[in-house]
């Protein structure tokens, strides 16, 4: 993770760790993503010689582990909760609770029929 630590980071938008590093790995994402699929493009084609597709599924291995879209987790930018989060929002159930009954989140407000 050290070798994607930026010297400068600007952390005033952000709770806490866990949200540094969710931002850490999606910019690592994005910057290897495009290698990455090239080399999964050449291990799963079957027209290529076996020894390119091996050295490729070698070189797709050795990739640090940030280079995965699985690693990706949708937080909290409120609390930095990783479960229960509207994707739409960005926030965590309770936090939009509160944010949308304080009157905080444009075009929400509480339902009554």
């Amino acid at each position: 993770m050290a070798q994607f630590r930026s010297k400068t980071l600007d952390i005033s938008c952000f709770i806490n760790a866990r949200n540094i590093r969710d931002h850490t790995k999606r910019k690592v994402f994005a910057e290897y993503e495009s290698e990455r699929q090239a080399l999964r493009y050449i291990t799963r084609n079957t027209t290529l010689p076996q020894r390119m597709r091996a050295q490729a599924h070698l070189q797709l291995s050795q990739m640090h582990c940030y280079t995965r879209f699985t690693q990706i987790k949708n937080r909290c930018i409120m609390g930095g909760r990783g479960r229960g989060v509207f994707s739409d929002f960005k926030m965590a159930r309770y936090q939009f609770r509160v944010q949308a009954l304080a009157g905080n989140v444009p075009g929400v407000k509480k339902a009554s029929w």
